[in-house]
């Protein structure tokens, strides 16, 4: 079984390239969930909070499909 790293990020918050488009961090495979998530921040008071406080994390694995998207993760990383 092979380790997945998760990171996280706004594509607001990421620093541009020379024409203005967002830099994301290098990875293996990268998932827009934009549209596949809704926004557990746009519901709860959390925005203060970061991932690794344990009621962001009960607020976004709860989101619906959150939990399919992480067993997908799952399935390439151990193809």
């Amino acid at each position: 079984m092979r380790t997945i790293r998760l990171i996280s990020f706004g594509y607001l918050h990421l620093p541009t390239g020379p024409d203005g488009s967002p830099l994301p961090p290098a990875a293996d495979r990268i998932e827009d969930v934009r549209d596949r998530l809704r926004d557990p921040a746009a519901a709860r008071d959390i925005l203060d909070l970061d991932g690794l406080n344990p009621r962001v994390q009960d607020i976004v694995l709860n989101t619906l499909g959150a939990r399919e998207l992480l067993a997908d993760l799952a399935d390439y990383a151990n193809a």
